[in-house]
């Protein structure tokens, strides 16, 4: 990666025209959101973490956020079901 040169800002670095989209969404999003996003970017780029998502998992992220942003969420009685499943 390196320094992208004419850009808006005074240091930018090279990336992707999808993640450039997707960083420009998340900046709409709360503070809270913001922070989730950020927190997953930081453990996709570091190498040494133990915690590494599969694609199978990145694609059940993105359904997952997208049901949200849609406002899609579980009932009171799908989440008592849930916890009841697991014993909680």
């Amino acid at each position: 990666m390196g320094l992208a040169s004419g850009s808006k800002s005074e240091y930018s670095y090279d990336m992707t025209r999808l993640l450039e989209k997707g960083i420009e969404a998340v900046k709409a999003l709360p503070a809270d959101r913001q922070d989730m996003a950020g927190e997953l970017l930081l453990s996709l780029a570091d190498h040494d973490s133990p915690y590494q998502l599969t694609p199978e998992q990145l694609e059940d992220v993105r359904l997952a956020l997208g049901e949200a942003e849609q406002g899609h969420f579980a009932t009171e009685i799908e989440l008592a079901a849930t916890w009841k499943k697991f014993g909680l």
